[in-house]
C-alpha cells in the first residue's frame, strides 16, 4: 500500500475498518466467538492491500472463509470481505483469467455456504441469493474493469499522439531551418557576388572617374556589412537547426526556382496574381513609403505572405476575400493578412512554401520579429507579422 496516492489509501483503510466494525457488531452473537473474530478481522487487514496484491488478497481472503466453511461457522457478518476481494481481483487483476478464476472459487464457495443450511428448499434458496449477489459483483467489477483499461487506453493514445506531434514539430522546424540557411546562404552569396562586380569596377574607374570609384567603394562597404549580418543570422539558424538530410520538403532553392533568381518584394504582384488565378480575392493596400530591405528581410516578408496566402486559399477557400497590408515605418515593416474564411473548399490547394505557422514563426523570430495569428470574431483568419529594421538602411547596389 507504500507508494500509492494517500486518496487510494485513506479509501481502502475505511473499507477495512468498515468491514471490522460490521464484524464486531455482530460478533456477541456469531458461532465460533473471538476466533470466528480473529479469522474476520485477518480477512479485514488483507484487504488493506487489495490494490497493490488483489491476488494475494483474494487467496488470504478464500482460504479464511474456507476456515470459517470447515468449522461450520455459518457465513458471517465478516464474510462481506469475500466480495470485496472478488471485486478487487476483477478490476486490479492484471490477467482477467485471475478473475475468472476467481469467481469459479466464489461459485464452489456459494455451493459451500449453502451447504451448511438444513433443507432442501432452504438451500436451494440460500444458494441462488448467495449466486446473484456474487455474480452481480463479479459483473459490476468487470464493467468497472473494462471502462478503467477504456480510459487507460485514451490516455496512452493520447500521449502517443502528443509525442509525435512534438517530433513532427521538431523535424519541420529543423526542416524549415535548413531551408532558410539554404535561401540566407544565396543570399549572402548574391552580396559577395555584388561586392567582387563593385571591387571590379572601382578599380578600373579609380582614374576614369574617382567620384564613381568612391561611390563603388561605399557600395561595397555597405555590402559587406548588410552580407555580415546576413552571415550571423545564417550562422545562428545552422547553429540552433537539428540534424537533418541535405534538402527540405521543397528541395534546394535551385530546384523550387529554376532561374536561381533572389526572390524580393519585386516578385510580390506575380504572386499575387498567382493566387488571384487560384480563386482568393485579394486586395493589396501599401502604407508608408517602402524602405530599401536587406535582400534577407526582403525574401522573409515574401515568404511569410506566401504562406499566409496559401493557408487562406486551404482553409478560407476559393472565393474567400483576403486583405493584404504592408506597412513601413522607421523601424518595423508589420505585415498584415485577413481573410473572412467565407470560400468554397478547396481540393488541391497550391503547395505550401514551407510549414505553416511554423515555419514563418522560425522566419521571423531569424529577423527578432514578432507573429501573431488566430481566429477573428467576425469569422476567418488574421495574422500579423512585424519585423524591425536594422539600424542603417541597405544602400542601392550600382552597377560598374
Amino acid at each position: 500500500m507504500f507508494g500509492r496516492p494517500l486518496r487510494g489509501v485513506a479509501f481502502d483503510v475505511a473499507v477495512s475498518g468498515l468491514v471490522v466494525l460490521v464484524g464486531l457488531a455482530g460478533a456477541a452473537n456469531q458461532p465460533g466467538g473471538w476466533a470466528a473474530t480473529l479469522v474476520g478481522a485477518g480477512m479485514a487487514v488483507a484487504l488493506l492491500f487489495r490494490r497493490s496484491h488483489p491476488g494475494a488478497v483474494t487467496v488470504v481472503v478464500a482460504v479464511l472463509a474456507l476456515v470459517q466453511v470447515v468449522a461450520q461457522w455459518g457465513p458471517l457478518a465478516f464474510d462481506v470481505a469475500v466480495l470485496i476481494a472478488l471485486y478487487s481481483v476483477v478490476k486490479y487483476g492484471e490477467r482477467l483469467r485471475d478473475g475468472v478464476l476467481a469467481g469459479a472459487v466464489a461459485a464452489v464457495g456459494v455451493l459451500l455456504a449453502a451447504a451448511q443450511t438444513q433443507g432442501v428448499m432452504k438451500w436451494w434458496a440460500t444458494a441462488l441469493w448467495y449466486a446473484l449477489v456474487t455474480g452481480a459483483v463479479w459483473l459490476v467489477a468487470l464493467n468497472v474493469r473494462t471502462r478503467r483499461l477504456y480510459v487507460v487506453s485514451l490516455e496512452e493514445r493520447a500521449s502517443t499522439l502528443e509525442r509525435e506531434r512534438e517530433a513532427e514539430s521538431r523535424a519541420a522546424v529543423a526542416e524549415e531551418r535548413t531551408r532558410i540557411a539554404r535561401e540566407l546562404h544565396d543570399v549572402v552569396a548574391h552580396s559577395m557576388a555584388v561586392m567582387i562586380v563593385q571591387a571590379d569596377g572601382a578599380r578600373f574607374m579609380l582614374d576614369r572617374d574617382p567620384e564613381q570609384a568612391r561611390t563603388a567603394v561605399k557600395v561595397v562597404a555597405d555590402t559587406g556589412r548588410q552580407a555580415l549580418e546576413e552571415m550571423r543570422r545564417l550562422v545562428g539558424v545552422l547553429r540552433d537547426a537539428g540534424p537533418t538530410g541535405p534538402g527540405g520538403p521543397d528541395g534546394p532553392v535551385v530546384a523550387a526556382d529554376p532561374e536561381h533568381r533572389r526572390l524580393a518584394l519585386a516578385e510580390l504582384p506575380d504572386l499575387l496574381a498567382r493566387f488571384r488565378d487560384a480563386g482568393l480575392r485579394i486586395r493589396h493596400t501599401v502604407d508608408g513609403e517602402p524602405p530599401t530591405l536587406p535582400p534577407g528581410l526582403e525574401l522573409t516578408i515574401y515568404r511569410v505572405v506566401q504562406e499566409a496566402l496559401t493557408n487562406a486559399l486551404k482553409h478560407a477557400g476559393v472565393g474567400a476575400a483576403v486583405e493584404l497590408t504592408l506597412a513601413y515605418s522607421a523601424d518595423a515593416v508589420a505585415v498584415r493578412v485577413v481573410d473572412d474564411g467565407r470560400g468554397r473548399p478547396v481540393v488541391s490547394p497550391a503547395p505550401s512554401g514551407g510549414h505553416g505557422l511554423l515555419g514563418m514563426r522560425e522566419r521571423v523570430t531569424v529577423y527578432d520579429g514578432s507573429l501573431t495569428a488566430g481566429a477573428r470574431l467576425a469569422g476567418g483568419w488574421q495574422l500579423e507579422v512585424r519585423l524591425p529594421l536594422p539600424s542603417e538602411p541597405a544602400t542601392e547596389v550600382i552597377a560598374a
